[in-house]
């Protein structure tokens, strides 16, 4: 005789099933250009760094995109890419930008306070969101991570043009600002969520990517 509980394990699919999920294959290749970022701002090759940060966000909402488009996906197809989603977020907006701001600082000790901030703003923000999800007016509580890399990526094209120290202190300021809207209680609308905001980052990536590509030469 089985119990519920043996017959609910019986009937699990496998875990590596999830992956030819087309979803959850753009979460993946999002994790695969967060990996490329962390790499490069590591070995101080920013401006490739740069390049991975912003492909990371359009697979983002790409994942979500193509999740609201497809049909027959199962409960526990959603949930399964909405916790893996969850998953590389942290990572991509989290981990990503406070190694960006070390490495940039050469690893400064002192750095580690706005790098501890920034992924503690990251955790809590996407915690909150998890268990709350969006306000009333379908808008995010507190700016969305996402927002973040977009910003960086945007505020990195200075470096170079003004002096390193003046540089740095503008990068800095700019990652604790961040974090700090990350836990506030601003309202912000759901970008991803609309067909003109898509556009608008395709074009916002491929215009970054162009230039930092250019900037590599």
């Amino acid at each position: 005789m089985t119990t519920d509980t043996e017959n609910a394990h019986a009937v699990q699919p496998a875990i590596i099933s999830y992956v030819k999920d087309l979803p959850n294959l753009c979460s993946l290749a999002g994790l695969a250009c967060t990996v490329l970022a962390l790499y490069f701002s590591i070995i101080g090759i920013y401006y490739a760094a740069m390049i991975g940060m912003i492909w990371a966000v359009a697979f983002d909402w790409a994942d979500g995109l193509v999740a609201r488009k497809m049909k027959g996906r199962t409960g526990s197809d959603r949930m399964f890419g909405g916790q893996l989603d969850l998953v590389i977020d942290i990572v991509s907006y989290g981990v990503t930008p406070a190694i960006l701001i070390l490495s940039y600082g050469h690893f400064d000790p002192l750095l580690l306070p706005i790098a501890f901030f920034m992924l503690a703003a990251s955790a809590i923000r996407l915690s909150y969101f998890s268990t709350f999800g969006l306000s009333d007016t379908s808008k995010y509580t507190g700016l969305a991570l996402d927002n973040n890399s977009i910003l960086l990526v945007f505020i990195f094209l200075l470096e170079g043009i003004i002096p390193n120290t003046i540089f740095a202190g503008i990068l800095y300021a700019s990652a604790l600002g961040l974090a700090a809207l990350n836990v506030s209680q601003i309202k912000t609308p759901k970008l991803s969520g609309n067909p003109l905001h898509v556009v608008l980052l395709a074009l916002y990536t491929l215009g970054i990517t162009a230039i930092y590509a250019y900037k590599l030469l």
